[in-house]
């Protein structure tokens, strides 16, 4: 059984006012400089795309490959955890089509001000209804997991909804302005207690903690720095929460000299690292 539905939902409205806003505030670009982050609450990418990659979804998820290559990493599908399956896009042509596709490329540059987007990993991710706190992602920065770059800056993430997001399915959540607290290098991905990871980060002086939910349209997407603070919370609805996270670099972005890990031995493999965008 397909656990999705493209149908649109009366509460899409809630969405678009929810968040739309902050984008009024300024620029994309602006507000991606200012709070580290930048919800395009719309849909970006056209609705085949979409539909070929909710496909891909469900068939990466059952263990259907049909660009003939595995994921990195896939653990199975528990209907009571959070499901992370690691590269997909180098299995699935659904979701090939959807980190190479023009939309969402352009809406990436935008957003953060690239020439040039590349992908070099990304998440397939499923939160089951009724998970409770095993579909907790703990407070972390993408940061303390991305120790083959040099620097910092040119790394981003693009969270894209395969469903509509609203709050109740445990959405990923920002802390406003946190990338510019630096790398802290403290919190955990996979931790699940939430309150006490919060206690433990070390927010510096005169810095406020500030929550803001990532809630959009099916078709709607994130991008979130590499020193941002995120994670999310229990999904309490009755439907899965269907996403892609793309994680991404542009021109700035160098590996560490003699790195010879997976995310940096193959971007030269268009069909593993293809560029989302070039100017």
């Amino acid at each position: 059984m397909v656990w999705y539905s493209t149908r649109r939902t009366p509460m899409e409205t809630t969405f678009m006012q929810s968040n739309t806003g902050e984008l009024q505030m300024g620029q994309a670009g602006e507000q991606y400089e200012r709070d580290g982050y930048c919800i395009a609450d719309e849909q970006i990418a056209p609705d085949d795309v979409l539909e070929k990659a909710l496909q891909g979804m469900v068939a990466v998820r059952d263990g259907k490959f049909d660009m003939g290559m595995p994921p990195t990493e896939h653990p199975g599908y528990d209907p009571a955890v959070l499901c992370k399956i690691n590269n997909p896009h180098r299995s699935d042509t659904g979701l090939y089509g959807l980190v190479t596709c023009p939309q969402v490329g352009r809406k990436v540059a935008e957003i953060t001000g690239a020439r040039r987007v590349q992908v070099w990993a990304s998440q397939l991710l499923i939160k089951p209804p009724g998970s409770a706190t095993a579909g907790h992602v703990g407070w972390h920065q993408d940061r303390q997991y991305w120790r083959m770059w040099q620097q910092d800056e040119g790394l981003f993430t693009a969270w894209v909804a395969l469903c509509d997001v609203g709050e109740e399915l445990g959405p990923m959540r920002f802390v406003r302005g946190s990338h510019r607290w630096g790398f802290l290098d403290q919190g955990n991905f996979f931790d699940k207690d939430q309150h006490k990871l919060r206690e433990d980060i070390a927010v510096p002086a005169g810095e406020t903690w500030e929550e803001v939910s990532a809630l959009m349209p099916l078709g709607g997407l994130s991008v979130h720095h590499c020193l941002t603070y995120h994670g999310s919370n229990a999904n309490v609805s009755d439907a899965a929460r269907w996403s892609l996270a793309v994680h991404l670099r542009d021109e700035r972005a160098v590996p560490v000299p003699g790195d010879q890990g997976y995310y940096t031995a193959h971007l030269d493999d268009p069909q593993i690292c293809p560029v989302m965008y070039e100017a």
